[in-house]
């Protein structure tokens, strides 16, 4: 991808930045002022005379086309104050309709995006020029998730030959049959992670926001995979958008997790601690609170025993994990564009620094942490420019989810996800 040609709306200053976003605030490296993508970096073909990088950018008119001017005299009451680049600079005397998405939708059909702002107490409306999508790679996500399906069968596999393990060494019933429990982890796996990206792709489109389908990783470990992602390939156009965004793969990917982990529950065998012996070596799974609750109130556990997870259960346990990490209000994690929703840009980005000493901070409960906070940092450099409106307020629907939100996060936060022991 192209790298973007940025100017400054003040200053005037432009410079080629590894960024595509349509806006970055205070990223003038002279003023401290907004930079608007105004252009894509390109690379002419080798040849004896010239053999280097270029910014290119496409003519702009000195005003707005007739047609641009009509969609926004549709929905806003504005000035316009010039030209900057390719920019196109209005201030806002009045909103004559609140419905940003469908004015993006209107002036996309005329080869331009907005951006909404509030600078100084004034409102401003910036039109440049969209952003070139590509097509998806219509073979590359088969190929991960046929390969997702491999791996996590494999670790399905390993897992249920521990657990048959065990019901031989205590004479306890259960599914012996190893290739049954590996399909259902798999299945496990790849319904929650799967149904969480679905949740994403669907926000995405009712949205309008451009998003490729989920590519699965496929990872050869005890878990066979290091999840799913889709990427976001146009801004999001309103703060209502990145809550919906943010919440729901989380949600989604819960919703299948919870049964998924209570039929896992109930599979899994509970051992008296007194039987087993001394040094006994093993990986220990994270408690969460949403485990606990359900081991307490769904089934009885007598005495001091230890539980034993059925490979379901462990998948359920992975799909409570993920919801967790990606609700990390941080970056451009699933968390992160909700609390970019609801704070500043500069607030956001010292909410991501803390959070990231935070997470390595945690790495005496687990080494993991130590890896996920450098992520978060390397994350955080990048911004989140939050939604190209950001004046219009979230609606109360939107505060309930970021609410939920909160709630999702608390029930699968797992402070020491995995140890081993003996």
């Amino acid at each position: 991808m192209p790298r973007g040609i940025y100017e400054c709306v003040n200053c005037g200053h432009r410079e080629i930045i590894d960024s595509n976003e349509p806006l970055l605030e205070g990223a003038c490296p002279r003023c401290g002022g907004d930079m608007i993508l105004v252009g894509f970096e390109t690379e002419r073909m080798p040849s004896p005379e010239l053999n280097k990088r270029d910014m290119v950018i496409s003519p702009t008119p000195i005003k707005p086309t007739d047609e641009v001017e009509d969609v926004i005299k549709k929905f806003y009451r504005a000035n316009f104050r010039g030209r900057d680049g390719n920019v196109f600079v209005f201030t806002v005397d009045e909103t004559l309709s609140a419905n940003f998405e469908e004015f993006l939708r209107e002036l996309e059909e005329h080869g331009y995006w907005a951006a909404l702002k509030k600078r100084s107490g004034e409102v401003f409306l910036y039109v440049f020029p969209a952003g070139e999508i590509k097509p998806d790679n219509p073979w590359l996500p088969w190929v991960f998730l046929i390969s997702t399906i491999a791996t996590t069968f494999l670790a399905g596999y390993l897992l249920s030959m521990g657990y048959i393990q065990l019901l031989d060494r205590y004479g306890i019933p259960g599914i012996r049959n190893p290739y049954l429990n590996a399909l259902a982890f798999s299945i496990s796996v790849m319904g929650i992670l799967g149904t969480h990206e679905l949740g994403h792709k669907i926000a995405a489109a009712y949205h309008g926001v451009r998003a490729t389908m989920p590519y699965f990783i496929p990872f050869p470990s005890i878990l066979g995979t290091l999840g799913a992602v889709i990427r976001v390939k146009s801004p999001l156009p309103t703060k209502d958008a990145a809550i919906d965004l943010g919440v729901s793969g989380p949600l989604a990917g819960f919703l299948v997790a919870l049964p998924v982990s209570i039929i896992g529950l109930k599979l899994s065998v509970s051992v008296p601690a007194n039987l087993i012996p001394p040094g006994q070596g093993g990986i220990t799974f994270g408690e969460n609170l949403l485990f606990m609750l359900i081991e307490k109130y769904m089934f009885s556990q007598s005495g001091n025993t230890v539980l034993f997870l059925h490979p379901i259960a462990i998948a359920g346990w992975v799909g409570i994990l993920v919801t967790f990490l990606n609700l990390i209000p941080a970056a451009q994690l699933d968390g992160g564009h909700i609390a970019r929703a609801l704070l500043s840009e500069k607030a956001h980005r010292y909410m991501t620094i803390v959070l990231a000493f935070a997470l390595m901070a945690m790495s005496y409960l687990w080494i993991g942490w130590m890896i996920w906070g450098l992520l978060v940092l390397m994350m955080g450099m990048a911004g989140n420019p939050g939604a190209l409106d950001e004046v219009t307020p979230l609606s109360k629907k939107r505060i309930l989810l970021a609410v939920i939100a909160v709630v999702l996060f608390v029930l699968s936060a797992t402070p020491a996800p995995i140890s081993a022991s003996g």
